[in-house]
This record gives C-alpha cells, sequence and structure tokens, in this order.
C-alpha cells in the first residue's frame, strides 16, 4: 500500500530527551533529597532514555532545588549510552560545570530581553555575547556543548518575538560550533503553524546539527505542536515524566508536555523511540507519592 503525503513525512525514530529531573524539579515547592533525584534519573535510564537533562547549574538562591546539582551529579551511577548534560546560564554556571562529570552542558539565552533580565540579570545582547565564552569554556573541558534559545515563540512580558530575532541568534551559535541546538517554547504560546514556520527556517541553517524542540504545555498545544514539529523535519525533542515543570520567573509558566504523552504519540505515529513507556510511567507515579500531588500528564496513570 502506498503511504499517504503525511506518512511518508514521518521519521523511523524520534530521540526523547528527559528534563524532568531539571526543568521539573526546580518548579517543586516540596524540597527534594538528592538520593531521591538520583533514582529518579536512573530509573529513567534504565527506562531507555538515552539523554537525561540532569541539573541545572545556578544560583542557589535563585532556585534552590538545583542547589545540589555537583551531589546528584557525582553519586550517579551512569549507564553506558546515556548523555547526562546540565544547563547552565552564565559564566559561574559553567565553572562549576566543568568541575562535574557532566557530559554536555546546555548554554541558555532567551530571545526576549525582558525575560532574559528576570532569568539571569543580563541583558539578551549582553547574554549572547557572553555564551561565546561560556561555549568555550565547557569545550575546553571536554564537554559537548547544546546552545540553546529561550522563549523563541513569544514571551508573556514583551509578547510576539521576531523569527528574525530567533534566527539571528541561532546564526551566532552556528558560529560556535555546538553539538545541537535547543529551541525553546519556555512560555507555551506557540501554536501549530507557528512551529512549522520557524522550525523549518532553523533547520535550513543548521543543516544536519540535531536540533532540540524544547515545548511547554501552558495553553495545551504541547502534543499539537510536536506533531507540526516532526511534519517539518524535528526528530529532538525535550519532555518532561508526568508533565512536571515551568520556569519559576514566567507567571502561570506550566510543565513540559508529558514524556509519557510523547512516547504514546510516538507508538501510535509508528516512530520508534527506544524507550520503555511504562517504565517511565513507574518513575511519574513514584514522583507523585513523594510530592504528595497528581502530576499534569495523563498517560503514567494507565500504565
Amino acid at each position: 500500500m502506498t503511504p499517504t503525503r503525511w506518512e511518508a513525512a514521518l521519521p523511523s525514530h524520534v530521540v526523547i530527551r528527559e528534563v524532568g529531573p531539571r526543568d521539573g524539579f526546580q518548579a517543586e515547592d516540596v524540597a527534594i533529597p538528592t538520593e531521591h533525584k538520583v533514582k529518579a534519573i536512573e530509573d529513567l535510564a534504565k527506562a531507555g532514555i538515552s539523554h537525561i537533562q540532569a541539573v541545572s547549574f545556578v544560583h542557589p538562591k535563585r532556585v534552590p532545588q538545583m542547589q545540589d546539582a555537583e551531589a546528584v551529579l557525582w553519586a550517579l551511577q551512569k549507564q553506558p549510552g546515556v548523555t547526562y548534560s546540565g544547563l547552565a546560564l552564565n559564566l559561574a554556571g559553567v565553572k562549576r560545570a566543568v568541575a562535574t562529570q557532566v557530559d554536555a552542558l546546555e548554554i541558555s539565552v532567551s530571545a526576549s530581553d525582558a525575560h532574559s533580565r528576570k532569568n539571569t540579570g543580563m541583558g539578551r545582547d549582553l547574554a549572547v555575547e557572553q555564551a561565546a565564552d561560556m561555549a568555550d569554556m565547557a569545550r575546553e573541558a571536554g564537554l559537548e556543548v547544546i546552545a540553546g534559545v529561550q522563549c523563541a515563540f513569544g514571551c508573556v512580558f514583551e509578547g510576539a518575538i521576531p523569527e528574525k530575532q530567533v534566527l539571528g541568534m541561532v546564526e551566532a551559535y552556528l558560529a560556535l560550533s555546538p553539538q545541537a541546538l535547543c529551541i525553546a517554547d519556555t512560555t507555551g504560546m506557540a501554536g501549530p503553524l507557528q512551529v512549522q514556520e520557524l522550525m523549518t527556517q532553523v533547520l535550513t541553517l543548521s543543516g544536519d546539527l540535531p536540533v532540540f524542540l524544547h515545548l511547554h504545555d501552558t495553553r495545551g498545544l504541547g502534543l499539537v505542536n510536536m506533531t507540526a514539529a516532526i511534519m517539518s523535519g524535528i526528530h529532538h525533542f525535550d519532555t518532561s515524566c508526568g508533565g512536571m515543570g515551568g520556569c519559576p520567573f514566567i507567571p502561570g509558566a506550566a510543565g513540559n508536555v508529558p514524556t509519557e504523552e510523547a512516547l504514546y504519540l510516538m507508538e501510535r505515529l509508528g516512530i520508534a523511540t527506544g524507550v520503555d513507556l511504562s517504565q517511565v510511567s513507574a518513575c511519574s507515579r513514584s514522583l507523585e507519592q513523594f510530592l504528595r500531588r497528581v502530576l499534569p500528564g495523563r498517560i503514567h496513570r494507565l500504565n
């Protein structure tokens, strides 16, 4: 049977990067012990996830849940074939990262000047300039560099973000020779047509370089936007177990697309991930028990 045009556009495999231990945990009010974080990360790796964003190297007073980043990384029993990454927003964060056993570092700058100032205390232009020094420092330490653009699809403080502004940041990042890019809908303001348009242009610039799409489900379009991205040629996605997450510096911020729902979508589309849905679901249920709250996702309660 001849595949439809829609089916012909689907990839055979996508990469899921689990960001719950970073983006998810940072948004929780209940203090999560180091050993509990370590177990969650190890369980997610055993489920078949090949890339886990385990921590962020940020100021402990600004994001208290990440104050034990170094302890988490040193306590991990790392699985072969799994990349454990961290997030840094400034040079101080990179200095902390290179002293650990982290494998990759995401250097992330907001496309919104207002958000950048709230998130890092720096304007967007200064943050972009500093990204070059951050990338150099990480690379000299032998780390893979992932260059990230936050608020690429809109900002609650500034509104629409011009595409040319995002694409200009991508071009600046490509000059740094990163191992991957990450384009983030930090505020969950993206729509599917906007995702298709922007990601098509990003892929034109990036060529064969992996491009992760980091989607938040604030307005309920996470999976719709993910599907639009797949049709645009994006094969790498950030997700969070149970749908945890949210930027502490964005009013009304919600979690990422739940990992389990992304896995279920891929399964229904016939796209391989190499990840065991039932094992990830078990991890989310365990986190629900510890946090004593229901996580936003749905599929983990059915598997």
